[in-house]
């Protein structure tokens, strides 16, 4: 029997999208809840198993895990894209690494969520209603504002139409915007610069690299205007931490709505989530049943190929 590690299962959603009686004659789960808190308790915990089920930039698979774990064989992980997975370790120790399908819908939702509860101040008059308060901000509405997109992907594509559904001017740039395409959805592109300094609305959709970490500094805050919000749902080291807690104490901008972070889970005494102008969301962009259904059960499919020799979805 198999022995198969499931991850960083924060929900302990595993066991009910997935029916382990049906399996138990081939596979033996361990649910881990929890995130490890260092390496060594990972190497310590995991160094058992066959098998392991991850989710999507949780927890690193380094080169040092994986060479502690003598006995892996397979990496199931949600996606077709993990950073967190050194698969040039996987390769030479002849671990298979395989992914799943991914729907984008939902962190295009999760943007707009970040943007309307912005603009709308519902952290605060959420807590008022509950306090039994009433009224005691004044929001903004999207209409005739500038929408600026950084990365017009599948993501960001979605985001742009939803922004022209609220009558807003909706702008983009990307290091390889594809003009066609923004053409196409009626997006006017623009310059880094340009688009940072006229966005009322800055939004980030592009995947996290080298010529994007760090794109988001202290430059950057200090050209926008002190009226627009920032928004990130792709990954947290795009933007600059330090620079971003400086920019919002010092109102350089009105507001920043987040999803991703540098460190996940955020640790509770994080100065962001101290800060009066801000917006935070646990990294929910993926997290809906949908989505999980299907990492869930295409893990199974891809750990069932693996095991006749015939693995699917590969990740090279």
């Amino acid at each position: 029997m198999l022995k198969v590690a499931v991850l960083d299962d924060y929900q302990n959603i595993f066991s009910q999208i997935v029916n382990l009686d049906e399996y138990k004659s081939k596979y033996e789960f361990t649910i881990f809840n929890e995130p490890f808190q260092n390496e060594l308790e990972t190497i310590e915990a995991l160094k058992g198993f066959e098998a392991m089920f991850i989710m999507r930039e949780r927890t690193k698979i380094t080169k040092t895990l994986i060479s502690n774990l003598s006995k892996l064989k397979f990496i199931m992980t949600s996606g077709m894209r993990n950073k967190a997975i050194d698969l040039v370790a996987a390769k030479e120790k002849n671990i298979l690494v395989c992914g799943t399908e991914i729907n984008s819908n939902p962190a295009a939702e999760v943007t707009w969520t970040l943007i309307l509860g912005l603009l709308r101040n519902v952290r605060q008059e959420v807590d008022n209603m509950f306090q039994g308060y009433w009224q005691t901000t004044i929001g903004y509405e999207l209409k005739g504002k500038r929408l600026g997109i950084i990365g017009l992907g599948k993501i960001g594509s979605q985001v742009a139409k939803i922004g022209q559904a609220f009558g807003m001017e909706v702008s983009a740039w990307s290091e390889n915007l594809n003009l066609s395409n923004a053409n196409n959805l009626n997006v006017l592109p623009m310059s880094k610069e340009d688009l940072i300094k006229t966005s009322d609305i800055l939004t980030i959709h592009v995947v996290l690299g080298d010529r994007y970490k760090n794109l988001i500094t202290k430059k950057e805050f200090q050209l926008m205007k002190k009226s627009s919000f920032l928004i990130n749902t792709s990954r947290g080291e795009i933007i600059n931490e330090k620079d971003l807690i400086e920019a919002l104490e010092n109102n350089y901008i009105a507001g920043v709505g987040l999803d991703v972070y540098n460190q996940e889970p955020l640790p509770q005494d994080h100065k962001l989530r101290f800060l009066p102008n801000t917006f935070l969301l646990p990294h929910l962009g993926y997290v809906t049943v949908e989505n999980y259904s299907k990492f869930y059960s295409q893990m199974i499919e891809n750990l069932n190929s693996c095991m006749n020799n015939k693995p699917i979805r590969v990740i090279s």
